[in-house]
C-alpha cells in the first residue's frame, strides 16, 4: 500500500506519466519531482493524455497555495480516479513512480523532532535539528526582537508627545440685516451691510448694529452718552468738572 512521507501533497500525474508536488507543512513552498513517463501506454495515448492532463495540472496547480489536509484529501480523491480502469501494469507503475517521487521530494525536506513537521531548507534549523517555529534561529529571533523593541519604544514616545496644545475655535457672525453668515471682514459678504460693533453709552460694552439695548446693562443705545468718574467709577451730571461723589477733576 502506497504511504506518503507527508500528507501535504498534490498528484499531478496525467495518462502520459508521473509527477507529485510536496509542500513545506511552515511556509507552503513546494517541490514538484521529476515527471516520469508511463511504459504502459503507446504514443497515441500519451499524446492524448498530455492534452488531458494539461487541464488537470491546471486545476490542480493554479489554485494551490498552503492548505494542509486538503491536499492529501484531494490526492487520495485524484489517486483513486487514477487507478480507476487502469491495467495492474500501469498500476505498479503508478506506485514505483510514487515512491521515486518521495525518494527525490525527501532530499530537500527534514522532520522536525520535535512537532514532526516536514519542513523545507529554509524553515529548518540546522544547529538545533528542528523547524523554526520550535527552535527559531538565534540572530534572526534576536533581530526581530531588537526591531519589535525598537518600534514600541517609538510608538510609546510618540504616544507621550505634546504636538499641540492650542484651542480649536470656530466662530460665524450673522449679519444683523440679512440674517446670513456674514464672513470675517467688516461687511457682510452677503448684503454689504456693516459689522462693526456699537459701544454701549452707558458701560462701554460692545453690541451689535442694530440692537437697541445694551446685552450687558440694558441701556438704551440711542441713549445719551453716560460720562463716570475716572477716580470712583460715579456716574457724572452732563457738564460736571468735578465729581460730586470724590472730588476728582473731569478733564
Amino acid at each position: 500500500m502506497m504511504k506518503a512521507f507527508t500528507r501535504n501533497y498534490d498528484d499531478n500525474s496525467t495518462e502520459a506519466g508521473f509527477q507529485f508536488t510536496f509542500y513545506c507543512d511552515i511556509c507552503g513552498d513546494g517541490y514538484k519531482s521529476s515527471f516520469i513517463e508511463s511504459e504502459t501506454y503507446d504514443k497515441k495515448q500519451k499524446i492524448q493524455g498530455v492534452a488531458r492532463g494539461a487541464g488537470i495540472l491546471g486545476s490542480l496547480m493554479g489554485g494551490v497555495g498552503y492548505n494542509t489536509g486538503w491536499a492529501a484529501e484531494r490526492a487520495g480523491d485524484v489517486m483513486a480516479e487514477r487507478f480507476e480502469e487502469r491495467s495492474p501494469e500501469w498500476r505498479k507503475e503508478y506506485e514505483n513512480a510514487f515512491n521515486r517521487a518521495q525518494n527525490e521530494a525527501q532530499q530537500h525536506f527534514h522532520r522536525c523532532h520535535d512537532c514532526q513537521k516536514w519542513v523545507c531548507d529554509v524553515d529548518w534549523n540546522e544547529d538545533e535539528g528542528m523547524c523554526v517555529d520550535c527552535a527559531p534561529r538565534t540572530e534572526i529571533y534576536a533581530a526581530k526582537a531588537k526591531a519589535d523593541a525598537i518600534k514600541r519604544n517609538i510608538d510609546e514616545k510618540a504616544a507621550e508627545a505634546t504636538i499641540w496644545e492650542g484651542e480649536l475655535k470656530s466662530t460665524t457672525t450673522t449679519c444683523p440685516s440679512c440674517g446670513k453668515p456674514a464672513g470675517s471682514g467688516k461687511f457682510c459678504n452677503n448684503c454689504g451691510a456693516s459689522l462693526e460693533l456699537n459701544k454701549c453709552p452707558a458701560c462701554g460694552a460692545e453690541n451689535a448694529q442694530g440692537v437697541r439695548f445694551c446685552n450687558q446693562c440694558g441701556a438704551k443705545m440711542d441713549g445719551p452718552k453716560v460720562t463716570k468718574c475716572p477716580g470712583c467709577g460715579k456716574e457724572l451730571e452732563p457738564g460736571a468738572k468735578f465729581c460730586g461723589e470724590c472730588g476728582t477733576k473731569i478733564e
